[in-house]
């Protein structure tokens, strides 16, 4: 089994807490609050700002054969993910600029960029958004919310090039090793989790 898949494997029951946390619940079945899905999608712009930094700085890092790969996922978080979340903003009324990170964002991101000092630890950390991602998006696809904004925020990780950057990811991962990655990934997945909470705590 190579090293993603074992990752995968014992990242499931974390994928399932999410999918059960009233959050990923709502925007299932698209009836999330506006109030809620406003917050988390602000939590959520400044969260990939610091992603695309974490891609860069491991781009600084790869080998040649993956310096493509990880520009590459820099590029599409920035355009791609950001041009979503700015368009849901919109209709949602979000104040991307004018928002702060909130708790979960905050040490979520500390904790990625600091892992990403490393190339393999830092694949490791950044593993449990790419892969959650594209695992919570094919998920949820098969039953589709009523509401189209909802629709369209699941579509972004159902999608099939989102897949595909994720299996990079994971042939990355898988040549890169490393001592520490059920550990990083965990963490990752447990931050992963914990980032549903920002929108109800701030009500």
């Amino acid at each position: 089994m190579s090293l993603a898949a074992r990752l995968e494997q014992l990242g499931r029951p974390l994928v399932e807490e999410q999918l059960a946390h009233p959050t990923v619940a709502g925007i299932a079945k698209g009836d999330l609050a506006e109030p809620v899905f406003r917050s988390w999608l602000e939590q959520d712009y400044l969260f990939l700002l610091d992603y695309v930094r974490v891609f860069s700085r491991l781009a600084w890092q790869a080998p040649a054969a993956h310096l493509g790969d990880l520009v590459d996922l820099a590029h599409a978080t920035f355009h791609d993910e950001i041009s979503l979340h700015r368009s849901l903003a919109a209709e949602f009324g979000a104040d991307l600029d004018g928002a702060t990170k909130g708790e979960p964002c905050t040490k979520y991101t500390a904790f990625l960029l600091d892992s990403a000092a490393n190339y393999a630890d830092g694949l490791a950390a950044l593993y449990p958004c790419m892969w959650g991602y594209s695992t919570l998006g094919a998920i949820l696809a098969q039953n589709p919310p009523a509401d189209p904004r909802y629709q369209r925020w699941i579509d972004t990780y159902a999608d099939r090039g989102f897949a595909a950057l994720t299996a990079r990811c994971a042939q990355m991962l898988d040549e890169a090793g490393g001592d520490n990655a059920e550990e990083l990934f965990l963490t990752g997945m447990r931050h992963e989790l914990a980032f549903w909470d920002v929108p109800v705590s701030r009500g």
